[in-house]
């Protein structure tokens, strides 16, 4: 019998009869008849294997991607290039199939994946250790403030509002159930109000969180956030697009202490909204208080390099109270993706992905804001997404565009309200220059 073929009525009894039951009732005799639903589910009838093929079908087809039409759309999840070489080497039965490795010595290939997954990052972000990646970038930023507060024992974590609204979020959603005080610092033109920042920073405040490139696409200068955060001996705490580290000045060399971001742009698709990989990476001296798992080199008897699993901060390894993190994920697969793609593009590959989608970005906008009829919202350097001020509501330009095959922005009123009818567009290494006319020309109501 193949466990994927249901069982007749007749595999039932023999089932039955050999525990000692009557009907498939006994079973659930311990439930109380008054919670049973004691009806049918509402739900189709049965379907044949092919039938059930179409009407699948005839779902994902009511879906529409960017594979179907042009994307500008970002707030978070980029449509960057994907070489074709990940899908081929993460289909791999070795990697596909793998689950956490408690046995170093038969999991050496998972181990090393992951060695070099946490190396990557650490270049990347110029900080000293690497975690084995989190849920996503919003959950990372949670736990980075856990860490914050276990590590200066304090209970105020400051995070700025140019930060991703879903962020926050997340962030409030975390530190309610762990007693933490989450205070929100203003924007000013775009950008962390520093004046107000320096106000809200004291002795209780554990950490302050950024985001660079900010939720508008805006890079902000750190130097100031920085100097008012560590002069209060609290912990500088950074979320990062990984992307933009090929050219800007990493968080290690700005003096960041916990560097957090979404790692979907390194070679993962977007897949409707997930699964992703949140990264973390820190500080030697805050080594131990990282959640997760660190995967470490070592040699093995013979004197050949070997990995193991140096730490495991984790509830399922030590005593619950004494855990920092639940985390229990590492997201193994997504994180061998973006393995894959920073060895792929390698230094000179990210940072032409980088410089591209930079250039990309204000040639977009130039050309949007040309005509006057759409005008620039911040003026403040950015990377590869910005806010323009619409002459109608962004929704309905958004349908305007849709109706030209084209993924527009992300309506910022949504999520603040002074920002009214402002639409934020990204532009990646993947969009052409036809492409920009493209969004250009339907922007201005032109056929």
């Amino acid at each position: 019998m193949f466990p994927y073929i249901p069982n007749n009525l007749n595999d039932e009894k023999i089932m039955l009869k050999s525990i000692g039951a009557e009907s498939i009732q006994e079973l659930f005799s311990d439930i109380p008849e008054d919670v049973k639903l004691n009806r049918k589910l509402n739900i189709n009838p049965p379907m044949s294997e092919l039938e059930v093929e179409k009407h699948i079908k005839a779902i994902s087809n009511k879906n529409k991607s960017a594979e179907d039409l042009v994307c500008f759309l970002g707030a978070g999840v980029y449509d960057h290039y994907i070489p074709s070489i990940i899908k081929h080497i993460i289909s791999r039965s070795e990697f596909y199939t793998s689950y956490t490795p408690y046995q170093p010595e038969i999991s050496q290939g998972t181990l090393q994946a992951i060695f070099e997954y946490q190396s990557l990052m650490c270049n990347l972000t110029g900080l000293d250790v690497a975690n084995a990646s989190m849920y996503d970038g919003a959950t990372a930023c949670a736990e980075a403030a856990f860490m914050a507060a276990e590590s200066t024992k304090r209970k105020s974590i400051i995070v700025s509002k140019t930060v991703h609204p879903e962020i926050r979020k997340v962030l409030y959603t975390y530190t309610k159930f762990k007693d933490l005080e989450l205070i929100e610092v203003n924007e000013k033109e775009g950008i962390t109000d520093t004046l107000k920042l320096k106000e809200l920073v004291n002795s209780e405040t554990a950490g302050v969180i950024v985001q660079n490139p900010n939720f508008f696409g805006i890079i902000e200068d750190i130097t100031e956030i920085e100097r008012i955060t560590h002069a209060n001996k609290a912990l500088l705490i950074m979320s990062v697009d990984p992307i933009s580290l090929a050219i800007l000045k990493t968080p290690g060399e700005i003096g960041a202490d916990i560097v957090v971001g979404e790692g979907q742009s390194l070679g993962n698709a977007m897949n409707f909204g997930g699964p992703y990989l949140g990264f973390m990476t820190t500080t030697t001296k805050l080594m131990r208080k990282l959640p997760g798992r660190i995967v470490g080199q070592t040699t093995d008897l013979d004197g050949k390099r070997a990995f193991v699993l140096t730490l495991q901060a984790r509830e399922q390894h030590i005593r619950r109270e004494k855990s920092s993190s639940n985390i229990c994920s590492n997201q193994a697969l997504n994180a061998l993706t973006a393995a894959i793609y920073l060895t792929t593009m390698g230094k000179q590959g990210l940072k032409e992905v980088a410089y591209q989608s930079m250039q990309k970005a204000h040639y977009a906008f130039n050309e949007i804001i040309k005509s006057g009829k759409y005008k620039p919202v911040f003026n403040k350097p950015f990377f590869k997404e910005f806010a323009i001020q619409c002459p109608e509501s962004a929704c309905d330009i958004n349908n305007k565009l849709l109706e030209n095959n084209i993924i527009g922005g992300y309506d910022i009123g949504r999520n603040y309200p002074e920002h009214k009818n402002t639409l934020l567009l990204c532009v990646t290494e993947k969009r052409t220059k036809a492409e920009i006319h493209q969004i250009v020309t339907a922007m201005e109501g032109e056929k």
